[in-house]
C-alpha cells in the first residue's frame, strides 16, 4: 500500500475546508402572544416596519398594522387556526406587496397575487407594494381623453375621462355592477385592430370584488369570458368567506396592478365593487386591534382609508409616459340615503357620481341613472367634439322634462310649448334606455342622440322608439357607413356632415312612419 505524503493530506484538507462555509440564518423573529379572529399580537420584532409582511408557521403570511410599546399588532391573511401562542414569527423585510405584470391579464387572483382560477401558476418577475403614496400635482396632467363606457346616458351626460375617479352609487339591485361590467366589455374596441391604426391606446381592466358571494363573482367572470373581455382583464377576488384582512387589502391590490399599467405609459381602469364592504372589513380589523375610536378607527379613519386608495387614480404627465389609472368605486346606499357617512366621504373624494335610483329601475328605465343628482366634474373635457355638440342639448331637454313632468301629473291644461317639451323628454328617456351587456360604439351614440335632440323622434310613438333606433343604426351601417367612419375618424360633426345627417333622418323617418302604418 502506497504511503500518503503529509503535504498531500494537507492539500486534501485545505480543498475540503475551502468548500465549507458555515451558513447562519439570522432572522429578526418574534413570538406570538395572543391570536384569534385573524389578529395576532407579537412580542419581539423590534425593528419591524408598519405594513411589513411577516411569516407565520405553515407558510402563512400577515401584515403589521399596530406598532405599540411592548408588542406588535398584525393581521393574518388566510386561515389562522393552526397558529398558536408561542409560535415563532419571522420578518420578511419587505412591505406587503404583490406580483405584477402582463401575465396577470385573463386571470382570477387573490389580493396577494395567487391564482384562484385553476389555470396554473403565474410567473412574474416584478413585485410592487400594495400601499404607495399618491403622486403629486406636478406629476399629473388634466383629464382630457374620454373613457367610453358604451352607455348612452353616461357617455352623453356624465362623461368619464381616462384618469378620473367616478363613483357609482345606489341601493342594492339597481344595476351598479352592470354599469361597471358594461364599461369593461366596451374597452374591447380599444384593443381592436382599427383602434390600433387610429393610435387609440388600449385600456387594461381590473375588477376587484370585495366581500361578494363567490357565485356572483363567478357569474361576472363567465360574462367577461363570453364577451371576450377577459383577455385584457384581471379579477381580484376577496369573497365574503375570506377573512377581513384579505377583503381590506383587495382594493389596494387592484390599484397596485393598475399602477403597473399606468406607469408603463398605458391606460388602465380599476373597479372597486364595493367600498361599503371594504369599510366594514376595515372596521372589523380596527375593533379587533383595539384601535381607539375617532381618528385611527371607524368612522374617522375610513375617509383616510378610501382617500389614499382613490387618490392613486391619475393621468400622468407626458414626461412620465402619459399613462392613466381610472377608478370606478361602487358604494351601496341604504334606502337611497346619499348623505350617509361613507357615501358622503367617497362623493367628496371622487370627481363626480353616477346615482342609480330604485324607482327608475323598477319603472323600466335602465340604466336607472338619476340625471339630476349624477354629475361629472370633468365634463365636456372627456367628450369628443361630436358628442359635445349633440349631448349639450340632451341634458338641458331632460332637465326641463323632469321639472315639467311633476306639474303635468296634476292634469291641468298645458300650452303647446309645454306639451312639446314633454313629448320630446319622454322620447329622450326612451332613447337612453339600453340593454345590459350591449355597449354601443360612440359614433352610433352620436347618430341616435342627433335624432333625439333635433326632434326627429317627436312624432314617433313612444313604444316604437327602441325599434326606430335599431332600424336606424342598421340602415346607416348598410347605406351610409361613411358617415359613421367620418365621425369615428374626425371626432367632430362638420356642417356638411350635419346636413347629411338631417337629410338621412328625414328620409328614414318618412319610410319608418309608412312601414309602421302598413304594419
Amino acid at each position: 500500500m502506497a504511503e500518503v505524503r503529509p503535504d498531500e493530506v494537507s492539500a486534501i484538507l485545505r480543498r475540503q475546508l475551502s468548500g465549507f462555509e458555515k451558513e447562519v440564518d439570522i432572522y429578526d423573529v418574534g413570538t406570538v402572544l395572543q391570536v384569534g379572529d385573524g389578529i395576532a399580537r407579537i412580542y419581539g420584532l423590534s425593528k419591524v416596519m408598519a405594513s411589513e409582511l411577516i411569516e407565520f408557521p405553515g407558510n402563512t403570511f400577515g401584515m403589521v398594522l399596530n406598532l405599540e410599546e411592548d408588542n406588535v399588532g398584525a393581521v393574518i391573511f388566510g386561515e389562522s387556526s393552526h397558529i398558536k401562542e408561542g409560535d415563532i414569527v419571522k420578518r420578511t423585510k419587505r412591505l406587503a406587496s404583490m406580483p405584477v405584470g402582463d401575465q396577470m391579464l385573463g386571470r382570477v387572483i387573490d389580493p396577494l397575487g395567487k391564482p384562484l382560477d385553476g389555470k396554473g401558476p403565474i410567473k412574474t418577475e416584478k413585485y410592487s407594494p400594495l400601499e404607495r403614496k399618491a403622486l403629486g400635482v406636478l406629476q399629473r396632467q388634466p383629464v382630457k381623453e374620454p373613457l367610453q363606457t358604451g352607455l348612452k346616458a353616461i357617455d352623453g351626460m356624465i362623461p368619464i375621462g381616462r384618469g378620473q375617479r367616478e363613483l357609482i352609487i345606489g341601493d342594492r339591485q339597481t344595476g351598479k355592477t352592470a354599469v361597471a361590467i358594461d364599461t369593461i366589455i366596451n374597452q374591447k374596441h380599444s384593443h381592436s385592430e382599427q383602434a390600433r391604426k387610429e393610435g387609440v391606446k388600449p385600456v387594461y381592466c381590473i375588477y376587484v370584488a370585495i366581500g361578494q358571494k363567490g357565485s356572483t363573482v363567478a357569474q361576472v367572470v363567465n360574462k367577461l369570458e363570453e364577451s371576450g373581455a377577459m383577455e385584457y382583464t384581471t379579477v381580484v377576488q376577496a369573497t365574503a368567506s375570506d377573512s377581513a384582512p384579505m377583503q381590506f387589502i383587495a382594493p389596494y391590490a387592484g390599484a397596485t396592478l393598475g399602477e403597473f399599467f399606468r406607469d408603463s405609459g398605458r391606460h388602465s381602469l380599476v373597479i372597486y365593487d364595493d367600498l361599503s364592504k371594504h369599510a366594514q372589513s376595515y372596521r372589523q380589523m380596527s375593533l379587533l386591534l383595539r384601535r381607539p375610536p375617532g381618528r385611527e378607527a371607524f368612522p374617522g379613519d375610513v375617509f383616510y382609508v378610501h382617500s389614499r386608495l382613490l387618490e392613486r387614480a391619475s393621468k400622468l404627465s407626458e414626461d412620465l409616459g402619459g399613462g392613466s389609472l381610472t377608478a370606478l368605486p361602487v358604494i351601496e346606499t341604504q334606502a337611497g340615503d346619499v348623505s350617509a357617512y361613507i357615501p358622503t366621504n367617497v362623493i367628496s373624494i371622487t370627481d363626480g357620481q353616477i346615482y342609480l335610483e330604485p324607482s327608475l329601475f323598477n319603472s323600466g328605465v335602465r340604466p336607472a341613472i338619476n340625471v339630476g343628482i349624477s354629475v361629472s366634474r370633468v365634463g365636456g373635457n372627456a367628450q369628443i367634439k361630436a358628442m359635445k355638440k349633440v349631448a349639450g342639448r340632451l341634458r338641458l331637454d331632460l332637465a326641463q322634462y323632469r321639472e315639467l313632468e311633476a306639474f303635468a301629473k296634476f292634469g291641468s291644461d298645458l300650452d303647446k310649448a309645454t306639451q312639446q317639451q314633454l313629448r320630446r323628454g319622454s322620447r329622450l328617456v326612451e332613447l337612453l334606455k339600453q340593454g345590459q351587456y350591449v355597449p354601443m360604439q360612440v359614433e352610433k351614440q352620436v347618430v341616435t342622440m342627433f335624432m333625439g335632440t333635433n326632434g326627429y323622434l317627436d312624432e314617433i310613438p313612444i313604444e316604437d322608439v327602441g325599434r326606430f333606433e335599431t332600424e336606424l343604426i342598421e340602415s346607416i351601417e348598410m347605406k351610409h357607413k361613411d358617415v359613421l367612419g367620418e365621425i369615428y375618424e374626425k371626432k367632430d360633426l362638420s356642417d356638411a356632415l350635419q346636413q347629411k345627417l338631417h337629410s338621412i333622418a328625414k328620409e328614414f323617418v318618412g319610410k319608418f312612419k309608412t312601414s309602421s302604418k302598413t304594419a
